[in-house]
Order: structure tokens, then C-alpha cells, then sequence
């Protein structure tokens, strides 16, 4: 298989129909649909139901599309850095985070860096993902720097330092909770819960220290604290989250009340194993600790070495 047949597939998966992707690569609607037949004939299988100019993506298509984006995305990075060599431009910041993280602290830390900096990389590529993808990101190195959730034990990094901060309970500012200095076990009983689905992270604390002999009632459960948030906003019930999304994006009409019990929340500034840390980056790890010392209330740094203790 070649960049051609997967920039083809990818463009068909993003916008439905075999003309849209031509029109979106600069290529005739018969080159993609060649390209995408190659593909599917190297490969031994079909990747689209056809049906007309649109198509509908097999089963195995959505399975290969994750990995093909992650690695079109590798393959972008390089013939950027090709044409910056070329150029002699300074190496761009590649920055991947998980959403709550991507969308408070990594702002702000380079905002810190860029003040601080006279050097400061013209191009910064800062991309949100699961916890996931950034540690996948961070294995194959097509990033500089990765922010993400505990646990990251994987070998081919290198955890510089663990954040900690204890979780919050957020909810409508004229809920009865809300005039609580701190919310405790007995007080969610009976509430409506809104926290996160994802039972290997953050959820699993949650259920470990609130859920006793009679667990809360999760009324709804998702995959990022902001949706949690949102969720509660609209009176849906009380959302047990991270306090990064709460503390460093606070909305009007919520109000964000400390755990009667401490339920940490950790993440790791990670990366890639072997890699010579310098520069930049190293200076954005640095402004990362500044701005969770700063958003977080209760903010603990870590030593690496406490991962395995601490989970």
C-alpha cells in the first residue's frame, strides 16, 4: 500500500462519497476510486458498500481507519519538519493531550513559554486525544511532549513527573449541594451522578472510595469531563470529575465543591523513551507544573518513580 491509496481511503471515510474526497485531494473521482480499489485489492477485503457516488464503510474499514489516520498524521509531521530543515526554521512543538488537559494547561504553559522565550517555535501543533492515543503518539514519536492521565507504564517512555490533585463535584449553582462547603459520601446518595465511563482511570477511584457497600447511582456516564460538566449544567445531576476541566474552565451557573473524601486525580508529562528532552520542551515541562500549581487547588507534584504506589 502506498500514501496515495490511504490519504484516498481516509478522505472517503472523513466525507462520505468518492467525488467529495476528489474534490477535497485535487484528484478525479476515478483516480480515488482506482486508488481505493488497489487498496482493497492488497489487502484481500472491501473497505466500502457502494451504492451509487456514496459509499457506506465496512466494519473492517472504521478497524483500519484509526490506525491509518495515526499514521498519515506521522507521515504529515515529517514533510513539515522536511520543509522547516529546508527552510532552516527552528523544530515545531508537537504537543498531544487529553482533552481536559489540551484544552487548560497546555494553553497556558506555552503561553508562559512564549512570554519567557525569544526563540519561541513559529509552528505549535497541539492535538487532543484519549489517554490512549497519547501514550500511542508518544511510543512512535510523533510528538515532542504528551500530558495525559494515569496509568502510562508502558516501557518506550520517559515519565518525568505525576501531577496530583483531588477531584470535585460539580453542579448547578442552585442545586441544594451547592451551599455544602464539601460534599460528602452520604450527601450523593439519592443524587443523579454524572462521571466518566472509562472504569481502568478515573472511574474506578471514584467507585472505590463512594461506592461502599451500595454503590452511587451513575445515572449517566461519558468519556470526557467536560461532557460530564455539561451534562449537570442542564440539571441532569451531579458530575464527579478531574479538576482540571472544572478549576481551569469555569462556567457561568456551576459551581465546582471539594470531596468530603480525597479521590487524587494523577497525570504524567511523558516523552519518548531515550529522546534528548531540550529546548523548548523542556521548558514547557516546567510551565506545565507552574500552571497546575496555579488552576489546581490541593496540587501535589510526584516523582516518577511513585507511579506504580500511587495506582
Amino acid at each position: 500500500m502506498d500514501l496515495n491509496q490511504l490519504e484516498a481511503f481516509a478522505a472517503v471515510m472523513t466525507i462520505g462519497s468518492v467525488t467529495g474526497a476528489g474534490r477535497s485531494l485535487g484528484r478525479s473521482q476515478p483516480a480515488i476510486s482506482k486508488a481505493i480499489g488497489d487498496l482493497e485489492a492488497e489487502l484481500g477485503y472491501a473497505l466500502f458498500d457502494r451504492n451509487g457516488p456514496r459509499v457506506t464503510p465496512t466494519g473492517k474499514a472504521f478497524l483500519l481507519y484509526e490506525e491509518v489516520e495515526r499514521s498519515l498524521v506521522g507521515l504529515r509531521s515529517i514533510r513539515e519538519r522536511a520543509a522547516e530543515i529546508g527552510r532552516e526554521e527552528a523544530q515545531p512543538v508537537h504537543l498531544v493531550a487529553t482533552p481536559a488537559l489540551a484544552s487548560t494547561i497546555a494553553p497556558a504553559a506555552l503561553q508562559l513559554v512564549a512570554q519567557g522565550s525569544s526563540a519561541f517555535p513559529e509552528h505549535i501543533h497541539l492535538r487532543s486525544a484519549s489517554a490512549e492515543q497519547v501514550v500511542h503518539a508518544v511510543l512512535h514519536r510523533t510528538v515532542s511532549l504528551g500530558l495525559t492521565s494515569l496509568p502510562v507504564a508502558h516501557r518506550g517512555l520517559d515519565l518525568h513527573w505525576i501531577g496530583e490533585a483531588p477531584c470535585v463535584a460539580v453542579m448547578r449553582a442552585d442545586h441544594p449541594l451547592a451551599k455544602k462547603d464539601k460534599i460528602t459520601r452520604a450527601a450523593l446518595r439519592g443524587e443523579r451522578v454524572i462521571t466518566m465511563s472509562n472504569r481502568y482511570r478515573l472511574r474506578q477511584r471514584i467507585e472505590t472510595a463512594l461506592g461502599e457497600d451500595s454503590p452511587l447511582d451513575v445515572a449517566i456516564d461519558t468519556n470526557t469531563s467536560f461532557n460530564a460538566i455539561m451534562a449537570a449544567r442542564a440539571g441532569l445531576g451531579v458530575a464527579l470529575v478531574e479538576p482540571i476541566t472544572a478549576l481551569g474552565m469555569p462556567i457561568e451557573g456551576l459551581v465546582a465543591k471539594p470531596l468530603a473524601v480525597d479521590i487524587p486525580f494523577y497525570f504524567g508529562v511523558v516523552t519518548p523513551f531515550g529522546r534528548p528532552v531540550e529546548g523548548t520542551t523542556l521548558a514547557l515541562i516546567d510551565a506545565v507544573e507552574t500552571v497546575a500549581r496555579t488552576i489546581l487547588h490541593g496540587f501535589v507534584k510526584r516523582d516518577a518513580a511513585e507511579h506504580d504506589e500511587l495506582l
